[in-house]
């Protein structure tokens, strides 16, 4: 029994890497700009889609993961400028709506490139899983891990050390003294998606050898990647990545213990709870601002 509580809690620390590093994008572009991004899991299904096209056509793979963060990065950048900056006096509702249909415009255009096939990449390393007492952790896991970690780590990097993290800072505490020293909150919110854009095409790369790649698995991943942003505060970088490990670990001990089919209504669940109990979070502060 106790190994299979081990195994389960590995494959929600997996699970919950996964829904962190999406919850990370979507506070990051939250904090800077004010937009909940909902076309956030696009992002990341299209940058799946886009690099086991390119690693197909015979493109090594840390080529094909250059290539397509760059594409999916300019995708953003190209989004904001053309639905998001145009719009930017509207109300944050507005905003989220623009998104939404952003959203759903991104999984037309994938269902038209790629289909209804499953697609799948081949995992970065080879050899076998790794056995800690019985219970079992894949290397593609590892590297999913990995990736959360140097995100964490390079976003503090840049707010905290950086002169462009500090100048972000600014304009996220008061854009007006912002503009009055030369710093333009606009270009920040066409860098802010542009981020959004590169790390929701990186998680995508890193969880293709894991999850079955659909034109239309975005969807799923976004309002999980939502949840996990609201559980531990959606101001809050460290609040997504507790809430993103937190939802996964509960979602695989109720799959596992329950039922496969419970995973999904305990999302809702404690979504509603988090609403209801702590709307702020765990650890997080909701502030509301406009572009």
């Amino acid at each position: 029994m106790s190994d299979q509580l081990l195994q389960l809690l590995f494959t929600g620390l997996t699970l919950g890497s996964i829904y962190a590093l999406i919850a990370l994008a979507l506070v990051t572009t939250f904090n800077l700009t004010g937009v909940l991004n909902l076309a956030q899991g696009e992002f990341v299904a299209i940058g799946a889609l886009l690099a086991i096209s390119i690693y197909s056509s015979g493109m090594p793979m840390p080529a094909a993961f250059a290539i397509t963060v760059l594409l999916v990065a300019v995708l953003g950048g190209v989004l904001e400028r053309s639905a998001i900056h145009t719009a930017r006096r509207a109300s944050g509702l507005t905003l989220i709506i623009i998104t939404i249909g952003l959203a759903i415009s991104l999984r037309g255009l994938a269902l038209l490139a790629w289909g209804t096939e499953t697609y799948s990449l081949p995992a970065f390393s080879g050899g076998g899983p790794l056995f800690i007492q019985g219970a079992a952790i894949t290397p593609q896991s590892l590297w999913v891990f990995g990736l959360v970690a140097v995100t964490l780590a390079g976003l503090y990097a840049f707010f905290e050390l950086t002169y462009w993290g500090k100048a972000v800072k600014a304009s996220m505490i008061n854009r007006t003294a912002a503009r009055l020293v030369g710093i333009n909150p606009n270009t920040v919110s066409f860098l802010a998606f542009v981020t959004s854009g590169a790390l929701g095409a990186a998680a995508g790369i890193f969880i293709a050898p894991i999850t079955m790649t659909t034109y239309d698995m975005g969807f799923m991943l976004g309002v999980k990647g939502f949840v996990a942003a609201i559980i531990g505060g959606l101001g809050n970088v460290g609040g997504a990545v507790l809430g993103g490990l937190l939802l996964g670990v509960l979602e695989s001990y109720s799959a596992g213990l329950i039922s496969s089919g419970s995973k999904d209504a305990i999302t809702i669940i404690i979504l509603l709870a988090v609403l209801l109990i702590k709307p702020e979070g765990i650890i997080g502060s909701f502030r509301q601002r406009k572009i």
